[in-house]
């Protein structure tokens, strides 16, 4: 039998893994010992009002697939009896810590059949039977619904509904409600309330002190001047025309078909009955989960008051603290990427992804790409660590924390710069070809991904490929697929090797030029003509070729942005035309086996991730999944809490099929289409890509192992 090492009281969740003895994703156990092979062992407990929190069997799970938890947290999950809701809830830290420290009359928003509703918590309430020592007894809410014309301190007679943690879609804390604020609709009667047995209520929950700001009004910027200030990212509040206020992000702004005035595409943070999924008027203006988009004049927005700006009182506010990160235990074992299907709920939302701080939006949108779903890239860590490179240490955990839990805390960014050893990369903003180069070479001590050959037939090593080619070379909105040839063809290079991952640069130097104000992007780079010393076919005829010509490059009659390639004898009929007697055609470098007449393999590698800049701010789209809708937009600074010296930055990642949408049409389509009419997500990278990375998964990277010259 395999030897046991005894723990103390550790609880978890299961958030990774197929069902295994005992455990599927998002059941709670207890750990009460720990093998050798690093698997927790002991009892499951069940959820929901049946369950009453008695443990139910045993198992054993591995602990890089579990989060822990603090008793009270796994209380309140127990009470939750759909497993999925619980991983849903844990997703949203922010939301989770708020529900944890919970006190007596702190408003929140409940559902309800009726939909969403705002009470006062009154009591943290023990669900169960507690029959023995171990029992792990599940805790609920005690809420009393505010109503039509009550104040935040009325009261209502007993018995008080009951509800779990799920139930909890918004909390603003006691000393943040300003005075005067009512609230109307909310009527309580009706509720299917659980059937659970009470062992005793607590009179108060939490010990947060009364402050003097709870007994003044909170004063805020004049309306006008804040919503002069909204934007895309702006985090508002809209009152209903119930009374009830609703919380989101700004998606999308402008002017609808049939509207004259200026409107606000609002992601609510839950879900409310008779919204949409970014659809105004049968038009899609922005992607979100279903009764999740509001539409609203902007006139009726306002500023997010759960995070006051300003203040006219003495007293300062307290300094907004970052959520709490729980500790983070590495293991031996590396994370595999995230698998498709378990991406969204792993990834998708605010607090999510790689937090950013002082300038490191370069970084983080460069770590993302790299290892945020690639398969390719994921070979470097195959191997075991070495102890002696604490920059490969580093790394393998920024890489863990995202692959396991789906957020990575700015601490960690932050130690891996202070590593790099240079002062630019601890305080500045970088180009992110410059750390992708340190990357490859320093950390991962990776040869350089492309050979690339000149004219003069010598060989150079690189880990990015920038564009460089003049405008009237090809058309005002080109593909990657377009720019690529151009560029390679005019200063006359070609690889010695099909890549295992090209990153190619755009034409374009920070967020003060760009050559072009849209880039489509190719999802397959055909690399096959831009090889050396391999065969090709001929552009007309299809045999071997022997010529090609850049001055046909742009020839509107013969495809323009094709490589033009021609056999000996279609070289000269082409050529013949009076409109290129001037071209002069150069020879290729072909094997000297090469048949006449034969098909060429062709070699095409795949898109896999886009670097955007705006405002000198980077961001990501990547892939996450082999589906063509699979696809993630990240911000490392989407939002932030508090100021900059005392606050902190929200990282969010979002799922956006739109661009999977777009991506779907054949090139052709897209170049012809309207890229002001797009959705958001979908005009942010056709106007502001910087990098696109491909990848090659019949050859994937590797390094050397440690110890290796």
């Amino acid at each position: 039998m395999e030897p046991q090492t005894v723990v103390g009281e550790k609880f978890f969740i299961v958030i990774r893994g197929k069902s295994r003895k005992g455990f599927s994703r998002g059941c709670i156990g207890r750990a009460e010992a720990e093998t050798q092979r690093g698997e927790l062992t002991g009892p499951l407990y069940g959820g929901g009002p049946a369950g009453a929190g008695a443990p139910k069997s045993g198992g054993a799970v591995r602990r890089e697939d579990t989060y822990p938890l603090t008793r009270h947290q796994a209380q309140l999950l127990l009470f939750v009896a759909n497993s999925s809701k619980r991983l849903e809830l844990l997703c949203n830290p922010q939301l989770f810590s708020a529900i944890c420290e919970l006190s007596r009359d702190d408003l929140v928003l409940v559902r309800h059949k009726k939909g969403h509703v705002p009470g006062l918590v009154k009591n943290l309430m023990q669900v169960g039977r507690k029959d023995s020592q171990a029992d792990l007894l599940m805790l609920g809410f005690e809420v009393e619904f505010v109503e039509d014309g009550q104040n935040l301190s009325s009261k209502k007679p007993a018995p008080l509904p009951v509800f779990s943690a799920a139930d909890i879609v918004q909390v603003v804390p006691s000393h943040n409600v300003p005075l005067g604020v009512h609230w109307r609709d909310g009527k309580s009667e009706g509720l299917n309330r659980k059937a659970v047995t009470r062992i005793h209520s607590m009179p108060s929950i939490g010990s947060r002190a009364r402050k003097a700001a709870e007994s003044r009004v909170i004063q805020h910027p004049r309306l006008d001047e804040v919503r002069e200030r909204l934007e895309v990212g702006s985090m508002v509040e809209v009152e209903s025309n119930t009374g009830i206020i609703v919380y989101g992000v700004i998606r999308w702004m402008g002017v609808p078909r049939g509207k004259t005035d200026q409107w606000a595409g609002i992601e609510l943070d839950y879900e409310v009955n008779g919204c949409s999924d970014g659809k105004y008027g049968g038009q899609r203006l922005f992607t979100c989960r279903g009764n999740r988009a509001l539409f609203v004049p902007v006139t009726k927005c306002s500023a997010d008051s759960r995070f006051p700006c300003s203040s006219t009182d003495t007293e300062p506010l307290r300094a907004p603290e970052t959520p709490p990160v729980l500790p983070f235990e590495d293991s031996d074992r590396d994370a595999p990427p995230v698998p498709e299907s378990e991406a969204t709920s792993l990834l998708v939302g605010r607090m999510k992804g790689i937090q950013g701080h002082i300038n490191s939006c370069y970084l983080d949108a460069a770590l993302f790409s790299l290892f945020g779903s690639s398969v390719t890239v994921d070979a470097i860590c195959q191997k075991p660590a070495d102890t002696e490179r604490p920059l490969t240490c580093t790394l393998r955990t920024i890489i863990n924390r995202l692959r396991r839990h789906g957020f990575v805390p700015a601490e960690c960014v932050m130690n891996f710069r202070r590593q790099l050893g240079c002062d630019s990369f601890r305080t500045d903003e970088k180009d992110p070809e410059e750390f992708i180069t340190v990357l490859f070479q320093k950390v991962l001590c990776i040869e350089p991904l492309l050979k690339l050959r000149s004219e003069g037939e010598t060989s150079q090593g690189t880990y990015t490929l920038q564009i460089f080619l003049e405008k009237e070379q090809i058309g005002q909105m080109p593909t990657v697929q377009q720019l690529l040839d151009a560029s390679c063809l005019t200063g006359n290079l070609k690889f010695e090797a099909v890549p295992s991952c090209l990153i190619v640069q755009m034409p374009r130097f920070g967020n003060k030029y760009k050559m072009f104000s849209h880039i489509i992007p190719s999802t397959e780079l055909d690399i096959t003509d831009l090889l050396y010393n391999s065969p090709r076919e001929c552009f007309v005829c299809g045999r071997l070729a022997e010529f090609e010509c850049v001055q046909c490059l742009p020839d509107q009659r013969l495809q323009p942005g094709r490589i033009k390639q021609y056999c000996t004898t279609c070289n000269t009929q082409v050529h013949t035309h009076p409109s290129r007697g001037s071209h002069a055609a150069r020879a290729l470098a072909a094997p000297a086996d090469a048949a006449a007449v034969a098909p060429v393999s062709r070699q095409a590698l795949q898109l896999f991730a886009v670097l955007c800049i705006h405002t000198s701010h980077y961001v990501s789209f990547v892939k996450y999944g082999s589906d063509p809708h699979s696809w993630l937009f990240f911000d490392s600074m989407a939002d932030r809490c508090g100021d900059d010296q005392t606050g902190y930055n929200i990282p969010e990642i979002r799922a956006c099929p739109e661009v999977g949408d777009f991506l779907c049409r054949r090139e052709e389509g897209p170049a012809r289409a309207d890229p002001l009419q797009a959705p958001e997500l979908v005009r942010r990278l056709l106007c502001d890509s910087y990098m696109f990375l491909y990848q090659n998964p019949a050859t994937p990277l590797s390094r050397p192992d440690p110890g290796e010259p």
